[in-house]
């Protein structure tokens, strides 16, 4: 009878010893490619291998439902274990709401179009929260767990009965908590305070993500800076209600008057070509328009000004054979395309102006493009030309894998 009631026991503490396993390897996955996605200087450098480690994350969030599922079918047997162990209970209940946090607020994320920006915000912050603070905590549940677990069922064996006359094994976990301990923190040291940490040592150290700072900071140069409207300063909206994160896959370029310009060409009756003092003479409006970022996060209420890019067109002539419109980047790499129908909504706009202030240099000044029913990566900075063409041409990140079909939600397509 001992014997037996032995090897259930050891059957069962086998099962939650490959679960935590496996569960800590899958959380450790996720922790480092998801500090990967964050982190501008992987940002930066990644290129198409950024939507690789996107999607990998995405699956390992998925894979991670498998061992919650599974620890459920166990659930019974686990609790009546902990029937005399209340913090360990409180434990257990705290990992299940971090891990379907984690799940529920990842799915929105990945689904965001289908959910919209008024899911996807909440759901970045409570994952982002989750994140900061649950994964220290999950991964030493895991790592003191699968301990526990191995010891466990030995000092539960009858007293006077030892593992050998048990017949039981000394098994060991898949990987001994010391190592596990090891590839854990290096891994995440590596990830976090690795190139990013000697980048923001040698570039970045002051550097802050606050609207004020990145204006108060901005490299560049222009001369005269723009005379906002009576509509932009106070801004009509009241306020742009949200942060910026500043995302950019190459370094932040810094402009003046003598690096930039303004071109309009390719299948249009007139060429242009604007320096800055000529571009400022042009007749500017203002909207208020929410800005939405593939990644979740938004900011609402922006009052923009500048000039509507069906002005801009209307100015250059289209010729008939044209049919999309590609931009260009000040950082010579980034580029995108939008229909010569959906250039001409009334909210596609050539902005030089957020808020009543110059648009600085991280938020893609001192022009960009706003297209508040697309995400952001539609939105191209450091906006320096646009050419009229007849093929559809591919942006940067729809070549590595982002969707052509921008639109915030599937009802923007027919908004107009």
């Amino acid at each position: 009878m001992a014997q037996w009631l032995a090897k259930i026991r050891k059957g069962y503490g086998r099962k939650l010893r490959h679960l935590h396993s496996w569960n800590a390897w899958i959380v450790l996955i996720l922790a480092i490619s998801g500090l990967i996605l964050i982190s501008g200087y992987w940002r930066e450098r990644l290129g198409e291998g950024r939507v690789w480690i996107k999607w990998i994350h995405i699956y390992a969030g998925l894979l991670l439902i498998a061992p919650v599922a599974y620890y459920l079918l166990l659930a019974g047997k686990h609790w009546k274990q902990l029937r005399s162990r209340p913090k360990q209970k409180a434990n257990v209940i705290v990992i299940l709401l971090l891990l379907a946090g984690w799940i529920l607020s990842g799915v929105i994320l990945w689904q965001l179009k289908l959910f919209g920006p008024s899911w996807t915000n909440p759901a970045l912050r409570i994952h982002d929260l989750l994140t900061w603070i649950g994964l220290p905590y999950i991964i030493y549940h895991s790592v003191t767990r699968i301990k526990w677990l191995k010891e466990e069922p030995e000092r539960r064996a009858i007293k006077n009965d030892t593992p050998a006359k048990l017949g039981l094994e000394d098994e060991r976990p898949l990987y001994s908590r010391r190592v596990f301990l090891k590839w854990s923190l290096a891994g995440i040291l590596a990830v976090v305070f690795g190139p990013p940490l000697l980048k923001w040592i040698g570039k970045d150290l002051w550097k802050t993500d606050t609207i004020e700072d990145l204006i108060a900071n901005d490299a560049n140069r222009m001369v005269p800076p723009p005379k906002p409207s009576p509509q932009s300063l106070p801004p009509v909206g009241g306020g742009a209600k949200g942060e910026f994160r500043v995302y950019t896959v190459t370094e932040i370029p810094a402009f003046d008057n003598a690096t930039w310009s303004l071109t309009i060409d390719g299948l249009v009756e007139k060429k242009i070509h604007w320096n800055w003092e000529q571009f400022l003479q042009q007749q500017r409006t203002v909207q208020v328009s929410d800005f939405h970022c593939v990644t979740g996060w938004s900011v609402y209420q922006n009052t923009w000004e500048g000039i509507q890019l069906k002005q801009l067109l209307k100015m250059a002539g289209v010729k008939d054979e044209a049919k999309f419109v590609k931009f260009y980047s000040g950082d010579e790499v980034y580029t995108d395309c939008l229909s010569l129908q959906q250039a001409n909504y009334d909210d596609m706009m050539v902005a030089v102006l957020h808020d009543g202030q110059p648009i600085p240099s991280d938020l893609g000044g001192p022009v960009r493009l706003i297209t508040p029913k697309m995400y952001a990566y539609k939105s191209v900075k450091w906006l320096n030309r646009i050419e009229l063409i007849a093929e559809e041409h591919i942006g940067y990140w729809e070549q590595r894998g982002y969707d052509k079909d921008a639109w915030v939600s599937t009802k923007g397509a027919t908004e107009t």
